[in-house]
């Protein structure tokens, strides 16, 4: 069977049954579960450090009123990084190279910070659409530049999630392909192609790790603008 490069990311099915709901509850499973035990063990400490971290870095450009918004903004998180870091693995399926998936994790969140603005603060949430001192002839302009660029905020969530993603697979797919073709006949260029085909799979680890980062502080920038 012919197999092309963007067959990796098709859903997976079984039988007719798509599995993405399976492939985007398993890193969930790695986690370890607190117990009651008054003393934790070394990695239930090692992920109680690396969620804090994570949520003081999440909750540094807020104010107090944002705070509550912590258990959602580092779930997400970590979700997202388990997501990006599980898919570079051979044979897995990465969720997040869906744009369905990323539009629906970003257009709620978004709509939520912007509803926030507008019930507590609706003066201040609609004057972002016009700057002050806008000579009048500019205004409906203005408005409608500022109304669109407020709009199309959860589309480029989704796109840039999903674009660095699949640009990233799909240069490992090209280069261990040609590394695979290369090795009989021209053994030094293969082994070229292996050292770049480590580097940027080093490479895609850290995409992975930064656009998951990327994506949940643009959220909370968009909250910070609302609350």
């Amino acid at each position: 069977m012919n197999m092309s490069f963007f067959d990796q990311f098709s859903s997976p099915s079984l039988l007719g049954i798509p599995l993405i709901l399976i492939s985007m509850t398993f890193p969930a499973l790695l986690l370890p579960s607190l117990d009651n035990r008054w003393i934790t063990n070394r990695l239930s400490t090692l992920q109680l450090w690396f969620v804090n971290l994570i949520t003081k870095q999440l909750m540094m450009p807020l104010d107090k009123k944002g705070h509550k918004w912590a258990l959602i903004l580092t779930s997400l998180m970590i979700f997202l990084l388990l997501i990006n870091l599980l898919g570079l693995l051979p044979y897995t399926f990465t969720p997040t190279t869906q744009l369905s998936m990323n539009l629906a994790l970003a257009f709620p969140l978004w709509l939520a910070t912007l509803l926030t603005g507008l019930r507590n603060q609706p003066s201040a949430s609609l004057g972002h659409l016009l700057p002050e001192g806008t000579p009048t002839p500019l205004i409906p302009a203005l408005i409608l530049i500022e109304t669109t660029s407020l709009l199309i905020r959860p589309l480029a969530l989704g796109v840039r999630l999903t674009a660095n993603l699949t640009a990233g697979h799909l240069l490992i797919q090209l280069i261990s392909t040609a590394t695979t073709a290369l090795f009989s006949t021209m053994p030094l260029v293969s082994l070229l192609t292996l050292l770049i085909l480590l580097l940027l799979t080093i490479l895609e680890v850290a995409v992975a790790m930064i656009q998951a980062y990327v994506f949940v502080l643009l959220l909370s920038l968009y909250l910070q603008e609302n609350i």
